[in-house]
């Protein structure tokens, strides 16, 4: 099985708990994600709202460090810097790691700090997370964009960084379509249709990322997918067919929220992952669900 996942927050469980990547009892572990061949996951840095300035680079620093660290002594696994380097790991049916970022609060404001995250090889990041940053407004705000969160989508575009909006308010959603000339992403959202939590998307801002051919990750979250907070993997299935009823056999990925989120019944950690994919393949056809599980991130991604 090939697999792509858009978000986990498992490098920065890791990190804050002293645990390896390569086994632990996290959702997510380099050993039990080895079934996948190849298996390509977004490691996303997450800045709390509680993190702001100097302290959000350093805190990103170590973050990303472990990652090095964990990466030297797992040789069957691979930073994904480039498309090429996705391309070599699908080709070795190896594991690839990217690095993301949740949360802008990283920057501190400084516009310079993009230029350190990509040289680092951050390869998205979600402008927000909850509150509000130098950025913008996260869901809780409701607030836009801010002047230099407009200098800052510009820059991650030129450095192509991609543009997350997972977590943004409605109002910095539609700030960004109108400011980004490239396509953007929702990592690790759900259909506000069927579950009506603020972390989910509208019809319309669907709308917008499909025609902008950018991505969107099905979050497994119970309260993101079910408005009693019960889920199990029909919950998610719900979701899929909303997003693909509206034209998005193209975009539509996993964007587990692993190490971040409770998980519904049915599904304990990554290795529960093909279980999932062939449930899904009792629903649709298989090209779609290659399309879900990898290939449309994977397309994404090697074309930036």
């Amino acid at each position: 099985m090939e697999y792509f996942d858009l978000h986990c927050d498992t490098l920065t469980e890791a990190w804050k708990q002293n645990k390896s990547l390569y086994e632990n009892d996290l959702h997510v572990s380099f050993k039990r994600g080895s079934g996948y061949q190849p298996w390509m996951q977004c490691f996303a840095v997450f800045i709390p709202d509680t993190v702001r300035g100097a302290a959000a680079m350093a805190y990103f620093d170590a973050a990303r460090q472990k990652l090095q660290q964990e990466l030297k002594t797992t040789p069957q696994a691979v930073l994904c810097r480039t498309s090429n380097d996705l391309h070599v790991c699908r080709q070795q049916m190896g594991a690839g790691a990217l690095l993301t970022v949740e949360g802008g609060a990283v920057l501190g404001g400084k516009l310079e700090s993009l230029d350190h995250l990509s040289s680092c090889g951050v390869r998205a990041m979600t402008l927000t997370w909850n509150g509000d940053c130098e950025i913008g407004g996260g869901v809780e705000s409701g607030r836009g964009i801010t002047p230099f969160g407009r200098e800052t989508v510009r820059r991650m575009e030129e450095l192509s960084i991609v543009v997350d909006v997972s977590h943004a308010s409605e109002r910095l959603f539609y700030d960004v379509a109108e400011q980004a000339q490239k396509p953007f992403i929702a990592t690790h959202s759900n259909a506000r249709a069927l579950c009506g939590h603020p972390r989910n998307l509208t019809g319309e801002q669907f709308a917008v990322l499909r025609d902008r051919g950018g991505l969107v990750g099905l979050n497994l979250h119970p309260p993101f997918l079910e408005e009693n907070g019960k889920a199990d993997i029909t919950s998610l299935l719900r979701h899929a067919d909303y997003f693909l009823s509206r034209g998005g056999e193209q975009i539509l990925c996993i964007g587990s929220d692993f190490d971040g989120a409770d998980m519904p019944q049915g599904i304990n950690g990554i290795q529960d992952m093909e279980n999932v994919q062939e449930i899904f393949l009792k629903h649709y056809k298989e090209s779609i669900v290659k399309a879900i599980f990898f290939e449309n991130a994977y397309k994404f991604f090697t074309t930036l």
